[in-house]
């Protein structure tokens, strides 16, 4: 490659993922200063927070010069809430979820806020949800209009797997393609995010989930799942370090997942974030180091560019 990896794209870390451990406020804001400090990375992925410690993270990030996005996936998760539940107090249950999720963006200047789906609840119900979906994704992204001031910050769907680990609803790149056509006739500020841990899951390649969702797709992550044997201590999503023993991804899928960005457009892309982000998720073991399997992840990146 004749071009350097940083004229096309902004790195980052989702930072509970790589830090899972961060017990006291002191412990948490520590740990971002550390990746903060690493100018491998320009753009952190953050879970909400009171304002106070929001206040805190955006003043190391704006020091390091830094980005930030909010992850609101794991609220979501952690409460066990679903955008597409059939039951409508609990639909607006995670709606209200979201729209916190969404004002903590505007605290700390972040442009996107990233969600999932809910369970898949089965064929019979599938339209039916995908619509409730849609629907709260359209009330969370007019939510952000009405916020705005000097900017508008955008919605982002992560596609999840199906019928593996969490199950989601969305799921298959083609049944994304639909949300986000669905969505977008009613308001700008959403997009879709892609995940290489997923895709395996999802028995898609990087090309194939591209043809579906490029028109929609305003942020990548990349991580690695294991699948083939159940008893593996990280089977399912849980983002283990590239090239574990018995997973899916290390440098020739990371490789090819760079390549099918490329030539799908994706780094030439306008987004939300401005230059187009590629955020690593990746997750220590119990018995691992955080930065080991960070420094271990730029590894696998920086070989995998080198071999474009």
């Amino acid at each position: 490659m004749t071009e350097t990896w940083r004229q096309q794209m902004s790195l980052g870390v989702v930072f509970p993922m790589a830090y899972p451990d961060t017990p006291t406020a002191e412990d948490l804001l520590q740990a971002i200063e550390e990746v903060c400090l690493d100018e491998f990375f320009d753009v952190l992925e953050i879970k909400p927070a009171d304002s106070a410690t929001l206040s805190q993270i955006r003043a190391i990030a704006d020091q390091a010069g830094v980005k930030l996005i909010i992850a609101g996936q794991p609220p979501l998760l952690g409460n066990k809430l679903s955008l597409n539940d059939p039951d409508e107090a609990g639909r607006q249950a995670a709606i209200a979820n979201v729209k916190a999720s969404i004002d903590a963006a505007y605290e700390v200047g972040a442009p996107l806020v990233a969600v999932l789906s809910g369970p898949d609840p089965g064929e019979a119900a599938r339209e039916k949800e995908l619509g409730l979906l849609a629907d709260s994704l359209v009330e969370c992204c007019r939510y952000a209009q009405s916020k705005a001031q000097d900017y508008v910050v955008w919605i982002t769907l992560e596609t999840f797997d199906h019928n593996i680990d969490k199950r989601c609803l969305v799921g298959p790149s083609a049944l994304a393609r639909k949300l986000a056509e669905q969505v977008r006739k009613q308001v700008e500020n959403f997009g879709l995010t892609v995940d290489l841990s997923h895709l395996p899951l999802l028995d898609e390649s990087p090309s194939e989930c591209l043809e579906q969702v490029i028109d929609y797709l305003i942020h990548v992550h990349a991580g690695n799942c294991a699948m083939q044997v159940t008893s593996h201590e990280a089977y399912g999503d849980l983002h283990p370090r590239f090239g574990m023993a018995g997973t899916e991804n290390d440098v020739p899928q990371l490789k090819e997942y760079l390549e099918s960005l490329i030539y799908s457009g994706y780094f030439k892309s306008e987004t939300p974030t401005g230059k187009p982000v590629l955020t690593f998720e990746v997750k220590p073991l119990p018995n691992e180091s955080p930065q080991l399997v960070l420094a271990g992840t730029k590894r696998t990146f920086l070989r995998a560019w080198a071999e474009l």
